[in-house]
């Protein structure tokens, strides 16, 4: 049975491989953002993103639990005003940037990074069959999200429920940030923080069809 490993702790990347039937697990990386970050200087948000999930994805990957699986790793940032913007992680951080956003539109881009860590054919005797590719690679799915005007208050109350704070721009769209994004141009999957179709893409570079990982016949998406 193919294994598919989610390198994130985030339940609404988990949630949404669960809804789309896509059977994995769950290794969260120890990476250090900022530092990862700080290596590697100062790179344009659709740049980030993937680095960001590559630096996931392969902590992971050296992981003893991660051998004979596939590995995803995935990251999030918000461009708005050419500015990059993670988590705020403060309530004044997250009120400054949602006030400007009200009434306008960024763009949330999701890099996704896939290690195949499956035997290859170099790794085996005797001839032996192996289905790994030795695979390391990664997309970014970007979509362009507009928001509608906000009140003070409105933005207050939203913040005060705490959901803003973790997350890539200050905003959900599967949770209650739903109620002020006007529409969305791109994948929306994307704005959640996983492109189930770029995943489908990564994974058939590995030589992996996304059906069979799908749960079937009960097998439970998510172990």
């Amino acid at each position: 049975m193919t294994r598919l490993i989610l390198a994130s702790q985030s339940p609404a990347r988990t949630k949404l491989l669960t809804e789309a039937g896509i059977r994995h697990e769950i290794l969260v990386s120890d990476v250090d953002e900022d530092a990862v970050q700080a290596r590697y200087g100062v790179t344009d948000p659709h740049d980030t993103a993937l680095l960001l999930a590559r630096a996931k994805a392969e902590a992971v990957a050296a992981l003893p639990e991660a051998e004979g699986a596939l590995v995803i790793g995935c990251d999030s940032v918000f461009e708005f005003d050419g500015e990059a913007h993670g988590k705020p992680y403060t309530a004044e951080v997250a009120k400054e940037r949602m006030l400007r956003m009200s009434g306008s539109s960024g763009v949330l881009h999701t890099g996704h990074w896939l290690v195949d860590c499956r035997e290859t054919a170099a790794d085996v005797e005797d001839g032996e069959s192996a289905d790994g590719t030795g695979a390391t690679l990664g997309a970014v799915s970007s979509a362009e999200v507009h928001f509608t005007p906000m009140s003070e208050a409105e933005v207050d109350a939203y913040i005060a429920t705490g959901e803003p704070l973790h997350c890539a721009g200050s905003f959900t769209i599967d949770g209650l940030g739903g109620a002020f994004i006007r529409k969305v141009d791109g994948d929306p999957h994307a704005v959640v923080g996983l492109s189930v179709s770029t995943l489908r893409e990564l994974l058939g570079q590995a030589r992996v069809g996304i059906t069979e990982l799908w749960a079937l016949d009960g097998d439970p998406a998510g172990l």
